[in-house]
């Protein structure tokens, strides 16, 4: 994916979705290309943070919990990408739309995005600006989403498009939610 193009989905419903829509990257091809690189910076970034951040209590654990902990939150996210897919395609049954799977995957692996780069914050040690990176984060795929709609599923609804919208997004949430719990309870289950 060019990510020149990235900052151009975040503000227009045509620019960046466009061109994804038009050249139908392979499943295949954007998971391997775009889904498991990007996938790889949270664990990296907890990796970091065990290491930097030695006096934090919640990071006192030893190396191979915090490999194990890594590897539970990478293979959790390289599942959630296509069952998400999987997700917004049934969503749309919701408007009377069915785009091919291929277009809902492409939006489920665009919209992490934010929350893929967000854990780059951690190179700053304060937690407030943590906090408001990861909120902006969570702005910047709900944005995403909103933009990404309109494209994949075309309607020429503006309200359906928008009730669609806020659906994914809830749908997003409670996928992001889970994953949280589930670092939560993996990091539980490490430290006993």
């Amino acid at each position: 994916m060019n990510p020149l193009i990235f900052p151009k989905m975040l503000t227009s419903h045509g620019e960046g979705w466009d061109w994804l829509m038009r050249i139908h990257p392979s499943i295949t091809k954007i998971f391997f290309a775009y889904v498991v690189p990007m996938s790889l910076i949270p664990p990296a970034m907890l990796m970091y943070a065990w290491r930097t951040y030695t006096n934090a209590p919640l990071l006192e654990i030893t190396l191979n919990q915090a490999l194990v902990l890594a590897v539970i939150f990478y293979a959790t996210e390289l599942v959630v990408v296509p069952v998400m897919g999987r997700v917004v395609q049934k969503i749309g049954e919701i408007a009377d739309s069915y785009p091919p799977y291929e277009n809902t995957f492409a939006l489920a692996t665009v919209v992490p995005t934010p929350l893929w780069l967000a854990p780059l914050a951690l190179f700053v040690p304060s937690l407030v600006f943590n906090i408001v990176v990861m909120l902006l984060a969570l702005a910047g795929a709900a944005a995403l989403i909103y933009q990404g709609v309109d494209r994949v599923f075309r309607l020429h609804d503006e309200g359906r498009s928008r009730l669609l919208a806020g659906t994914v997004l809830a749908a997003g949430l409670v996928a992001w939610v889970s994953m949280m719990v589930l670092a939560f309870v993996s990091w539980g289950w490490v430290l006993t």
